[in-house]
């Protein structure tokens, strides 16, 4: 007997919870802000919106149906089943981030607070979620290219925007970069780090980069397969180079990366607290992920 399908929504703590837990009361709150020019009316209203926006989803959920929730601090700990729908409420980014705990399964992006997103990922509002979740299974899905790192010790991890590898903090990079479609060219170098995105992601740090270089490759779109990589600042010297510092990866190319620092992270969708960590002399590989993210409607 198979089960009934699962919703699982996916939310995350609002600026007014952060600010009541750390000061303790709402008036301690509204004493803090106001000491800087900040009113907490208009945190309390967003807060307010956000709620309703989940409370809406959550009545629109079929009763013969069951239930999760997941905040974005436990989505690392979270089991996510075949047959779930994730209903995402809040911002884009958060769709980013339970992006790469996914196996397939079909998401749905609700906007908490129109106007204030882009809704490139969070397209639809709470009044659609009825509509949204009867045809969640069955009906028609983008299916969003994704970018992944594998180690040479099988640690994996996919990101749906951007897959950055260097140091943490500020310090500097120290790697072997290589290229199999220029070659097999290898450049030693050190820079701030190594940047690797999506078409979904040339909406955010990718086409900031982009810009800044004044690129002549064309950004990608979300559902192409296809990835721009850059490296950032890299540093000439008579050990390190400056010729590989952009491109574009296409099906199976892979950009891989040989660390010469003591320590490297990897890590996607600015989620740094949930990173591979690499050891001097491990090698990874970045390209197109084998798995994509189904974003409905």
């Amino acid at each position: 007997m198979s089960l009934a399908p699962r919703v699982v929504l996916v939310h995350r703590t609002t600026e007014y919870e952060e600010l009541t837990a750390r000061h303790g009361t709402h008036g301690q709150a509204a004493f803090f802000l106001s000491s800087r020019g900040r009113d907490i009316a208009e945190v309390a209203e967003r807060h307010r919106r956000s709620r309703e926006a989940l409370a809406a989803v959550v009545s629109a959920i079929p009763l013969t149906w069951r239930q999760a929730r997941v905040e974005r601090a436990d989505l690392d700990r979270f089991l996510f089943a075949p047959e779930d729908v994730v209903v995402v409420v809040g911002q884009d980014g958060l769709v980013a981030n339970v992006a790469k705990y996914l196996t397939g399964q079909p998401v749905v992006g609700i906007d908490a607070d129109p106007g204030r997103n882009p809704g490139v990922l969070v397209r639809h509002r709470p009044a659609d979620a009825a509509a949204l979740l009867a045809s969640a299974h069955g009906g028609g899905a983008d299916e969003l290219t994704m970018v992944e790192a594998v180690a040479d010790d099988t640690q994996r991890l996919v990101a749906l925007n951007e897959i950055y590898l260097g140091a943490a903090g500020h310090q500097t990079a120290r790697y072997r970069l290589g290229l199999d479609e220029y070659g097999g060219a290898v450049e030693p170098q050190a820079s701030s780090g190594v940047l690797v995105g999506t078409g979904t992601g040339a909406t955010g740090w990718l086409r900031s980069v982009w810009q800044e270089r004044g690129e002549r490759l064309p950004l990608p779109g979300p559902t192409d397969e296809r990835l721009l990589w850059f490296v950032r600042e890299a540093w000439p010297s008579p050990a390190t180079g400056t010729s590989l510092v952009a491109g574009e990866l296409t099906g199976a190319g892979r950009l891989s990366l040989t660390v010469e620092s003591d320590r490297l992270i990897v890590f996607g969708d600015g989620m740094e607290g949930d990173a591979v960590e690499l050891v001097w002399g491990q090698t990874v590989q970045v390209g197109v992920a084998g798995v994509r993210l189904r974003l409905v409607g």
